[in-house]
């Protein structure tokens, strides 16, 4: 009988103890794969977002803070740039494009994106990949061109009500082309909120938005998925945002001199037509530096950077260095937990010693027969040894397997729930670099077990049970 058939009778005579330790082995791999497969992946995905800006300019309190609000919405920022610095900044530089945008409103929880047209054909959330509208179009300038067979309206201002609805944001609202949608001013915390724009409810809620019942925007594209944040947003035209914002304040003022003179107030419409340089606000401007076609990279990108940040009113980030930063800070978490994968692992190596060593008090009789059928101590020693080596084996596919599962599994998640496409990376080097650690664990748990083995004395294992 060969070396390889001793073995497997072995393995399958202690079937459940084989498969726990084998289950044992797989789920401490898997975790370990997971974990190697999403880091370098999910680095990928925040640079997503950042697409070909190479600047990022708000009144945000620090170039981390500004990325994370002005990026990936992580909450509004809460200073706003004029109009007049805008202009300073875009005219001021040797730019590329400076691109305007606008945050505080939202939709069902959905964060409102106010920009220009160019934000769709200049801005690209990943180097490469420009905006493409699965259904409907992008946002249009005034007179621009509408699709055939789309309602044109009278008026001159309908452009400013568009709004181009993201994928992930479009799966999370329910909305379709054509849909008509009252936006709140502020971020909606419920779906209490969410109820009250699509009935046309107005009135404030407990979290502080407001649904302007009062500014009717029609769904004018649905986006293809991008695999950056910007899947979870809608997008208006910045005079559309403008709107929004300066209603509240007008009517605020309007009723302070209305009940000043005993009058009661009353709401006013204002339209794009009564805009004031007061009204002009933006949160941030994206900014890509003049570059020589084809290139990403520019020669005067320090060069901007550095004017850019003499100006204390503003402040100036570098979005792929802030990521960078963010990913050093979590780094550390990030090796916590490798290092407790690396832990559960030894821990799976510790179940295959324990469980090769408890067999060893029903095993000696078998291993004396061995002995006396010619086998020699080393060939005893190495049976052990490789059974061991051949539950580690068996564990790591099983937990490359897992691995692969538990990887996917992940990416869906973190892209059903946040919008961010993670795509993980199954790298040949890591499955071989996992598989040769998880067998060498194997190896060096089964070597007190084959030492026993080794040692295991034929004459008294073969004397008559009493």
């Amino acid at each position: 009988m060969s070396d390889f058939a001793i073995i497997l009778r072995s393995l399958r005579a202690r079937l459940f103890s084989t498969v726990t330790t084998v289950l044992t082995v797989a789920v401490a791999v898997g975790l370990l794969f997971v974990l190697l497969s999403m880091r370098d992946a999910g680095r990928q995905a925040f640079d997503r977002g950042s697409g070909n800006m190479h600047l990022l300019v708000t009144r945000d309190s620090s170039p981390m803070v500004s990325v994370l609000n002005s990026v990936f919405y992580a909450n509004v920022p809460q200073r706003a740039i004029d109009w007049a610095k805008y202009n300073q900044i875009a005219a001021g530089f040797p730019l590329e494009w400076a691109i305007p945008v606008q945050q505080g409103d939202s939709y069902m929880g959905q964060p409102v994106l106010a920009t220009t047209p160019e934000f769709f054909t200049r801005f690209e959330p990943s180097v490469g990949e420009p905006w493409k509208a699965a259904e409907g179009r992008l946002l249009r300038d005034k007179g621009g061109a509408t699709l055939p067979g789309e309602a044109v309206s009278d008026d001159a201002d309908a452009h400013a009500f568009e709004v181009v609805v993201g994928s992930r944001a479009a799966q999370a609202t329910g909305l379709r082309l054509y849909d008509k949608i009252h936006l709140t001013h502020g971020i909606a915390q419920s779906r209490q909120l969410g109820a009250a724009a699509v009935s046309g409810d107005d009135g404030k809620t407990d979290h502080g938005g407001h649904v302007h019942k009062e500014y009717t925007f029609i769904v004018v594209g649905i986006l293809e998925p991008t695999g950056s944040v910007h899947d979870r947003a809608l997008f208006c035209h910045l005079e559309g945002g403008w709107v929004l914002h300066a209603h509240d304040r007008h009517n605020a003022d309007h009723d302070c001199e209305t009940h000043g003179e005993g009058e009661e107030g009353h709401s006013h419409a204002v339209g794009v037509g009564d805009l004031t340089d007061a009204d002009r606000l933006i949160t941030g401007i994206y900014v890509r530096v003049a570059t020589r076609p084809g290139q990403q990279v520019s020669g005067a990108l320090q060069t901007v950077f550095d004017q850019l940040r003499r100006d204390a009113t503003i402040i100036v980030a570098q979005p792929n260095q802030q990521i960078m930063g963010l990913f050093r800070i979590i780094g550390s978490i990030d090796q916590i937990f490798v290092a407790l994968a690396v832990v559960v692992m030894l821990s799976s190596g510790v179940g295959i010693l324990l469980s090769l060593y408890n067999s060893m008090s029903d095993r000696r009789r078998q291993i004396a027969v061995l002995r006396v059928l010619g086998a020699s101590r080393g060939r005893v020693f190495n049976l052990v040894l490789t059974e061991s080596a051949v539950i580690g084996l068996l564990g790591a596919v099983g937990g490359l397997i897992l691995g692969v599962i538990g990887a996917v599994v992940t990416s869906a998640v973190l892209k059903r729930e946040i919008g961010l496409s993670i795509t993980p990376s199954f790298g040949p080097e890591w499955m071989l670099l996992v598989t040769v650690a998880t067998v060498a664990l194997g190896v060096v748990a089964g070597l007190l077990p084959a030492l026993l083995a080794y040692r295991t004395s034929v004459a008294n294992n073969l004397r008559p049970a009493a």
